[in-house]
């Protein structure tokens, strides 16, 4: 090995993480883009083809969250702890995951119509995605504790309306759906929906944990 190479090896990788995560958030944007697309959608073929766009960019997420974790395994210095670095890149790849699962689900289920509380939480998922790629992008400058910090209490001020809109929606569902398999099919989109906020939560709990450690 040269010494170039030694010298490398050494050199604080901040080059490498942050344009990844910030290309992760921008990703998780634009997937919530697509699945409020295909929530407002009525056309069949026009959600099918949102849908493969959507799953599409859930791999393009899969391999930056697997190229981080390479980054990982290269760099013997990381901008911050190891173990953080990696519950962020997983984090971000749950968020995908259930964005994904919740326009899989539209599609396998053949719904119909969106109703509203399922636009109510998509609109949510969107605003959340865009203050996690906010914060991805302050994440590079961690002296600027209070931008992050905000995107992360937005983050989970979103979490609880998502929550909310799901428990009432559900409940209407159970008062007035007679179609019980109208009623399942509702429920698990909802609830795909609703779990996609629950992940952008998490990715602000590891976030405010990464800022507690760099303080």
């Amino acid at each position: 090995m040269s010494l170039n190479s030694i010298f490398q090896y050494f050199v604080p990788k901040d080059k490498k993480f942050f344009p990844l995560f910030e290309q992760a958030g921008t990703n998780l944007i634009d997937m919530a883009k697509l699945l409020k697309e295909c929530v407002n959608s009525s056309d069949p073929e026009t959600r099918t083809a949102l849908y493969k766009k959507l799953e599409d960019l859930e791999h393009v997420g899969d391999n930056i969250t697997h190229q981080i974790h390479l980054e990982l395994g290269r760099n013997f210095i990381t901008p911050f702890d190891r173990e953080d670095i990696h519950a962020l890149a997983s984090s971000l790849d749950d968020v995908a995951d259930f964005i994904h699962t919740a326009s899989s689900r539209i599609e396998l289920y053949k719904l119909e119509g969106a109703t509203l509380p399922m636009i109510e939480i998509t609109d949510l998922i969107l605003e959340a995605t865009e203050h996690i790629a906010k914060a991805m992008y302050e994440l590079k400058d961690l002296k600027n504790i209070r931008n992050i910090t905000d995107s992360c209490v937005r983050i989970n001020s979103v979490e609880n309306k998502a929550d909310y809109i799901f428990d009432k929606a559900v409940a209407d569902l159970f008062e007035n759906e007679k179609d019980a398999i109208s009623l399942i099919k509702q429920k698990e989109v909802l609830s795909a929906m609703e779990d996609a906020t629950d992940k952008c939560e998490d990715v602000a709990n590891v976030l405010e944990s990464i800022l507690v450690k760099n303080a």
